[in-house]
């Protein structure tokens, strides 16, 4: 077996020391612009003095280094995914500027892209949503050609430059994934709780909606999912953070983690949505929300702290290619989802928030029927995606209204496809990290009781997974730890049992 060079060993340590700054530089711009401080550094310049690595040539390179098989895959694809998201920033800039003043009238009230989710949820009714639709329609309409140039110039440079087949292949490449075989898997699932989900969602949009679930759209959706009716049982006299007390009671106060920020004030410059940003693993990472109110802000804020926790307490012996540089986010979002469905429990929901029988079953129900609905939408994102890319017909959102509409039952736009396209399928790691979480959770069940949320144990144990950080990929860490296989098994279990609590699913909300 040939030994790897010196040279090649310093080489690879300067591309390392290279992938380190430069997610450092993205994740901290990203945490600043998520908190809404303003850089007066242009995008690009975040690139400056890189050019040697962030080039074709320097990237293929990588592929005959005589390295171990994962360090070179996920130099690579560290390599390529910067590269990608450098050569793309003049389209994607352009897109960002139209998209910055984009904005729908709705009965005078000036609704930007970014702040449509938000306004669905707290100050939208049937009546002004039918217009959101129509306004969105013109503005994706007017918006397509900015955002499906972004995209036909990335499957360019994968196909000319890289020699991917298609952007099917380049993922598969990336992640391990046989997408083919998910489609399948999905499918058979999706139709195997068609009846469960599409009754039992009928029943809810006419007790709240006094409407068919089949006269909704998107919207509607965004609307009846944020469970904004059942806010008046959140305990709102409790601030979010003293929530986070939570954590000690696994010996994690997030207040003397010290990589650990916390930005949980409200301003209207910041972003709506939750997001964790790791600048360096584990020595800095911020975790920013900007407070909305109700269930939506503790629900986010537990999953971000799955995220920012399982960082945090990553090893900093463990070399960057093991917590730096891993081509899927399924684990940490496995880890999210842990933390985010723990506060639905009924000892949570009794013991942290004081809530009667009667509204922990009615608040259980709904959010397991709203999980369910997201689960159906990524599924179907997923597969309309798959599609698109595998036929070479981005520019057509026909496949992705049919099938959204079909699996979730609310009503999609054609013209919007592309603003719901996320990059690299993350669609269906969503979906894997969910079937997944219920695989860990009924675990920990097992091993530490109903209880396990209160055990100290639970803390030792989460530890000692999170310690390797990204060393493993989703189904080496199951297989590492003896923790079975991933599967829809058990979410399907939760769900079907939740949605069979007697009297919750017949009360209106």
């Amino acid at each position: 077996m040939k030994m790897t060079s010196t040279n090649e060993i310093n080489q690879v340590k300067r591309i390392e020391g290279d992938l380190l700054t430069l997610n450092y530089r993205l994740a901290l711009r990203g945490a600043n612009a998520w908190r809404g401080i303003t850089s007066h550094a242009t995008e690009h310049s975040l690139y400056d003095g890189f050019q040697e690595i962030l080039n074709a040539d320097t990237i293929q390179k990588t592929r005959d280094l005589n390295l171990p098989r994962q360090v070179k895959h996920r130099i690579f694809h560290s390599l390529l995914g910067h590269y990608l998201q450098y050569r793309s920033l003049p389209f994607e800039n352009e897109l960002s500027m139209w998209m910055r003043g984009a904005s729908a009238d709705v009965e005078g009230e000036k609704i930007y892209f970014k702040d449509i989710i938000a306004w669905c949820q707290k100050r939208s009714d049937l009546a002004k949503r039918r217009i959101m639709e129509k306004e969105t329609i013109s503005l994706s309409r007017f918006l397509k050609p900015f955002a499906l140039s972004p995209w036909e110039f990335v499957l360019e440079l994968l196909r000319e430059e890289f020699g991917y087949k298609d952007y099917v292949t380049f993922c598969s490449n990336k992640k391990e994934i046989d997408y083919s075989a998910y489609t399948t898997k999905l499918e058979r699932l999706l139709t195997q709780t068609e009846e469960l989900y599409f009754a039992s969602m009928e029943d809810w949009t006419r007790a709240d909606l006094g409407t068919s679930l089949s006269e909704l759209n998107r919207f509607d959706g965004i609307y009846l999912l944020g469970l904004g009716k059942l806010n008046g049982l959140f305990p709102s006299h409790i601030p979010l953070s003293k929530h986070l007390r939570f954590f000690d009671h696994w010996q994690m106060p997030p207040d003397k983690l010290p990589g650990l920020h916390l930005d949980m004030e409200y301003s209207p410059r910041k972003g709506s949505q939750a997001m964790s940003f790791a600048a360096r693993i584990p020595d800095e990472v911020y975790l920013v929300m900007n407070p909305q109110g109700g269930w939506i802000d503790l629900e986010t804020l537990f999953h971000e702290m799955g995220h920012a926790l399982s960082n945090i307490f990553t090893s900093r012996e463990l070399s960057p290619v093991e917590k730096d540089f891993h081509p899927s986010n399924t684990l940490s979002e496995t880890y999210a989802f842990l933390l985010q469905n723990m506060i639905f429990t009924p000892l949570f929901l009794e013991r942290e928030l004081k809530l009667k029988p009667k509204d922990i079953d009615k608040m259980i129900y709904y959010k397991t029927l709203k999980d369910m609905s997201f689960f159906r939408r990524y599924a179907a994102k997923f597969l309309a995606e798959h599609e698109m890319f595998k036929t070479g017909s981005l520019s057509d959102g026909e496949i992705y209204a049919t099938l959204l509409k079909k699996y979730t039952g609310f009503s999609y736009r054609s013209e919007s496809h592309l603003f719901d396209l996320v990059p690299e399928f993350y669609a269906l790691d969503y979906v894997i990290s969910w079937m997944a979480e219920a695989v860990l959770e009924k675990n920990l069940v097992e091993t530490l009781g109903a209880n396990w949320m209160y055990r100290h144990e639970a803390g030792d144990t989460l530890r000692n997974w999170w310690l390797p950080g990204n060393r493993f990929e989703l189904e080496e860490f199951f297989k590492t730890y003896g923790l079975g296989t991933i599967d829809p098994g058990e979410i399907l279990k939760r769900w079907q049992s939740r949605l069979s609590l007697k009297g919750a699913g017949s009360q209106t909300m």
